[in-house]
């Protein structure tokens, strides 16, 4: 079990997960949609994953992502964390989240291609299909003798998709062992909690039926224990067995009243609400 210790670098980074927040917060309130709920609970995840972990080039975006890291967010209704982070990591200007899903934005509800966003590689939100694309970047990454890592992200109730399970068949049975997926166990969906819905069972068994080499991050919003968990996943790349992380995080985690709610799921917060989730969170790098 990974116990985290802080460090400077830490701090930093949650200065900029309190800055990711507030451009979550304020871009779904701005058009009065979106998606709030999971994009703050994978706030932590994402700030980690592009300013720590990934070698990547946000100053030169090329989509065969050749000789870097490259990401597949699959649950692509948490566009807003996604949007930010690539906007404050130097892909694309920090002024432009301001047309967030707007007429002819760049910034859709949904990430796409044809807008040709840096940082954005496959169009995405249809949920169960993404790691079937991470999966396909991966054997290409070893076709081109590319050394590089593979990583995405998927919702719990995203996992109630059968597309998820024959990717996961096929990524085992191929031994493709250059991909780290996480999973964003948050017991929530659009409907309820998932459990609810239709319950997923140990999930932890289930992967480890198919084929996957686990790890359990047991605080997703512990911004060292992402870290550390991240770094231990790299270290079991190479070994014929993709690696899956189930990560727990809080919905709407960083404001009070949207924390651990479902109903926050794809609902824009009012005037009021906007004000007071913004007093709860540090303006750090400057509002866009």
């Amino acid at each position: 079990m990974l116990v985290a210790t802080e460090t400077s670098k830490t701090t930093d980074l949650k200065k900029i997960t309190s800055q990711v927040r507030r451009d979550i917060v304020r871009m779904v309130n701005a058009v009065e949609s979106g998606h709030p709920g999971g994009s703050l609970g994978c706030t932590e995840f994402l700030v980690a994953l592009y300013f720590e972990i990934m070698q990547h080039n946000p100053g030169n975006f090329q989509m065969d992502g050749k000789g870097e890291d490259v990401f597949f967010l699959s649950n692509g209704h948490i566009s807003p964390v996604f949007y930010s982070v690539l906007a404050r990591s130097g892909y694309f200007e920090v002024k432009e989240l301001a047309t967030f899903r707007k007429i002819n934005s760049r910034l859709q509800g949904h990430p796409a291609t044809a807008e040709h966003l840096p940082g954005i590689r496959v169009a995405s939100g249809s949920l169960g299909q993404g790691l079937s694309v991470a999966l396909g970047a991966a054997l290409a990454k070893k076709l081109n003798h590319d050394t590089n890592t593979v990583y995405s992200l998927h919702g719990d109730g995203e996992l109630q998709e059968g597309q998820i399970w024959e990717a996961a068949m096929f990524a085992a049975a191929n031994k493709i062992d250059n991909i780290i997926s996480t999973v964003d166990m948050n017991g929530k969906q659009i409907d309820g909690n998932t459990d609810d819905v239709l319950a997923l069972g140990d999930l932890k068994a289930k992967w480890q039926a198919f084929g996957w080499d686990v790890l359990e991050l047991n605080d997703g919003n512990n911004m060292q224990l992402v870290i550390d968990t991240l770094k231990l996943a790299k270290t079991r790349l190479g070994k014929q067995k993709p690696v899956l992380i189930l990560m727990k995080t809080i919905m709407g985690k960083g404001v009070d009243f949207m924390e651990d709610s479902y109903k926050w799921h794809g609902v824009a917060p009012d005037a009021k609400q906007t004000e007071s989730a913004l007093k709860q969170l540090e303006e750090t790098l400057g509002d866009y």
